[in-house]
């Protein structure tokens, strides 16, 4: 019978294939996966809606593509007929696919549950055509991939538009972008939200994104203030603790709502929250979200111990103190192991062997014992036999600002030049222009090599210093045939430094119209300067004597949350 309430299954961060070499925990994500969809047809939902980060690796293997395409056919395939619509321009919601409608409405597919997806950090489109794991599932007809921006320069979200009887539902997507730059452009008012332009008020706004919601940095993090008030509901992938009861931000006077993920993949105190995933009710502008346990996650146990706490068991310089405090740790796991039985009494379906992680802070002399040692004691009994215990020291922490003071509306009006930190792309600037000349990246640019090498290190992208470096060779090529350069080795150095310092001259600026092959962030000059790119011959030894360098800055960037973006295939080759 049709009802107004559409009813929609919200999960995130499935990180389909995580340690799916493992003996253990092998299968874990693709169990769990198999858990949500049945969650949804037993719960007869709308559609599924999907957070990001559906694959771990970037690009999963034949295992993962083989068993997620085997689920979401035995699931979300079938009869049962679809009792809403799409009133929004489907070729604006899904442009970035070769068939850009919604899969249930594909004469060739017969769609029970449709799935809705934003891409993830993990499974975010890379290469030179800029395609992802979704776009995969796209095109064979089993997931709708929508909010993804190909511009560097702004971010337009048109929503989708459903409407189930009196029901409306704009329902809005960011895909992961790294987020130094999404804060950059919300500073500088380029991001947008598209409204409907019928009946404003009528439509429950719900917003799906993926990024970072915890302050890891000055920007690299979104903070919920940052998005427009208009929102009734936003749904936040990408952070794996499970807070999936709504949260009012009372400046903004809209919910949050925080899945967290369905596979533990660090051993941290956020993951041993229980897991969950939401059922969400919607009927008119009013909400109910039921959050369903999962049943088949694999118990996760974390406890923290500081050592200088327990002085009264625990002398310092007492000769025997490390056998003290490793059977202490010992009995701390063996509790921890008591809880995880009692937790799995009557639940078949959770793994049997549990997570176990013992932090161990030994600050103020203590010494370590000999972890491999301990670990071999739970071999059979845990799914993580070599590392239970992890040990660490305390460090002194400067006071930071609490982030509740910081005036938010201020910060969007100032100009993002007096908010901004040095950037690792402004390191690289900086050293190739005090390098010496023949350290001097000539062929390639900083930005594209560093792009290039991020893509290769990161996002396992083998071809893509092989791609960039090709394409540079074929301008060249063509460049030197027009010019009819004589084959003479000063003579086409000559004609490499002539041409660089003429196009450094004219300028630099964005351009997203003439990027080439699919890269969405790249600085390039007009079309009319195109064929007139010059590399210089010698970029093997270029490439070669910063390859190291480039790999440690960028490791580093990594580490700094930064997420990496796409080769960026220029088309001059000294504007950086």
């Amino acid at each position: 019978m049709r009802t107004d309430t559409l009813k929609i299954l919200i999960a995130t961060d499935i990180h389909l294939g995580y340690l799916e070499k493992d003996a253990i925990r092998g299968n874990d994500t693709y169990v769990t996966f198999d858990e949500i969809l049945k969650h949804a047809k037993q719960n007869d939902v709308d559609f599924i809606l999907l957070g990001g980060d559906l694959f771990h690796d970037n690009k999963p293997s034949r295992k993962s593509l083989h068993n997620c395409i085997e689920l979401l056919r035995k699931y979300c395939m079938g009869d049962k007929p679809i009792t809403f619509e799409i009133l929004s321009d489907q070729a604006v919601n899904f442009s970035t696919s070769k068939f850009p409608w919604v899969n249930y409405q594909d004469e060739n597919l017969n769609i029970s549950i449709p799935v809705f997806s934003v891409h993830g950090n993990h499974d975010d489109p890379t290469g030179a055509d800029g395609l992802c794991a979704l776009d995969v599932l796209s095109c064979a007809g089993l997931v709708n991939h929508f909010g993804r921006s190909r511009s560097v320069e702004k971010v337009e979200v048109s929503p989708v538009l459903l409407q189930k009887g009196s029901t409306r539902i704009a329902m809005y997507g960011i895909g992961s972008i790294p987020d130094e730059r999404l804060y950059r452009m919300f500073l500088n008012n380029q991001v947008t939200m598209l409204r409907p332009r019928e009946d404003e008020s009528s439509w429950f706004n719900l917003l799906v994104v993926h990024q970072n919601r915890s302050k890891h940095g000055a920007t690299n993090y979104i903070p919920e203030q940052f998005l427009d008030d208009f929102l009734d509901l936003v749904v936040w992938g990408h952070e794996h603790e499970c807070r999936i009861d709504p949260e009012r931000n009372e400046q903004r006077l809209f919910y949050i709502t925080q899945p967290g993920s369905s596979v533990v993949t660090s051993l941290s105190p956020g993951e041993a929250v229980k897991k969950h995933i939401g059922l969400l009710r919607v009927k008119g502008r009013k909400m109910n979200l039921e959050k369903i346990p999962l049943q088949t996650v694999r118990q996760f146990f974390i406890q923290d111990v500081v050592l200088r706490d327990h002085l009264n068991l625990f002398n310092p310089d007492h000769p025997k103190v490390t056998q003290k405090i490793e059977a202490f740790c010992q009995e701390k796991v063996e509790e921890m192991l008591d809880e995880a039985e009692r937790d799995r009494l009557g639940n078949p379906q959770m793994p049997e062997k549990p997570l176990i992680r013992l932090r161990v802070d030994y600050t103020g002399g203590f010494e370590a014992f000999n972890v491999m040692r301990f670990n071999q004691k739970f071999v059979d009994r845990l799914a993580n036999p070599k590392d239970v215990v992890h040990f660490v020291r305390h460090r002194e922490c400067k006071d930071a600002k609490d982030e509740e003071n910081i005036n938010f509306d201020e910060l969007l009006s100032r100009a993002s030049a007096e908010v901004m930190q040095l950037r690792v792309e402004d390191l690289v600037k900086q050293y190739f222009a005090t390098a010496e000349k023949n350290m001097q990246l000539s062929l390639l640019t900083e930005q594209g090599m560093g792009k290039a090498v991020q893509e290769f290190v990161d996002k396992e992208e083998r071809d893509a210093i092989e791609e960039l470096i090709n394409y540079q060779l074929e301008k060249t090529q063509h460049h030197l045939k027009e010019r009819r350069v004589e084959a003479v080795e000063e003579k086409i150095d000559e004609e490499v430094s002539i041409h660089g310092k003429r196009k450094f001259l004219r300028g630099k600026f964005l351009n997203t119209d003439h990027i080439i092959c699919g890269a969405t962030d790249a600085l390039v000059l007009p079309e009319s300067f195109a064929d007139t790119c010059v590399i210089h011959k010698c970029f093997v030894r270029a490439v070669e004597s910063k390859m190291i360098f480039f790999k440690n800055v960028f490791c580093w960037n990594k580490l700094q949350k930064a997420k990496l973006h796409k080769i960026c295939y220029t088309t001059f080759p000294f504007c950086y």
